[in-house]
């Protein structure tokens, strides 16, 4: 396969740096189109606020409750807001429509100016992200699904549906919000009910601990 690693090319891991894992496949259930940052070893204090920032921007965005009809590009500025707060920004899309055996980035939803208002229904990604030229790149990719709010009024929010944890070592708790960490706990609340059992059934038990690790509140 084209991502099969070669000696020509390939670097040894190290527990000195930030690692940035973009991964998907296509399933007869669904697209998946997650990516995650690590760090396993002792990242620095801008790495942690940079990744948390990003986290916080993806949490906004995936718990945000907006009028039906809204286009992306109205709230896509949501899911920067906590690195514009201290001057920091992303240059690529805050995320795309994914398709079921289709193209994984889906015209016309998504983020941008000119995609099609959101709809109950559709799914797209959430992917803010910070990059720092030869040094470390940062991106926090979910799955959603725009599903109705629980409001008087007809309104949406996002579901997100795919189910992996987050970097522990590179979260700052002390940036996030109240709302964002009971966001994070209920999340990994779902992850441990909805793939602990799994695991299990597979006898995966390494596999199991670890994901109990990773999910605690």
């Amino acid at each position: 396969s084209p991502h099969s690693p070669s000696n020509g090319s390939s670097r040894t891991l190290s527990a000195r740096e930030m690692y940035l894992f973009d991964t998907g496949g296509q399933y007869l259930d669904g697209t998946t189109d997650i990516t995650r940052t690590v760090h396993w070893g002792e990242p620095t204090k801008l790495q942690k606020e940079a990744y948390t920032r990003v986290l916080m921007g993806n949490i906004d965005l995936s718990r945000l409750i907006f009028p039906s009809n809204t286009a992306g590009g109205t709230v896509e500025s949501f899911a920067r807001r906590a690195l514009w707060d201290v001057g920091l920004n992303y240059g690529h899309g805050t995320g795309h429509g994914i398709g079921n055996f289709l193209s994984v980035h889906e015209w016309p939803m998504g983020f941008q100016s000119n995609n099609v208002p959101l709809e109950a229904g559709m799914f797209t990604s959430i992917e803010p992200g910070y990059y720092r030229d030869g040094e470390f790149g940062i991106r926090i990719e979910d799955v959603a699904l725009v599903v109705e709010a629980q409001t008087e009024k007809p309104f949406l929010t996002f579901e997100v549906v795919s189910l992996v944890p987050y970097d522990r070592n590179l979260i700052e708790l002390s940036l996030l919000s109240p709302e964002q960490v009971r966001y994070l706990n209920s999340y990994y609340e779902r992850i441990r009910a909805r793939v602990g059992p799994e695991l299990r059934r597979q006898r995966l038990e390494e596999e199991y601990r670890w994901l109990q690790q990773s999910t605690e509140p």
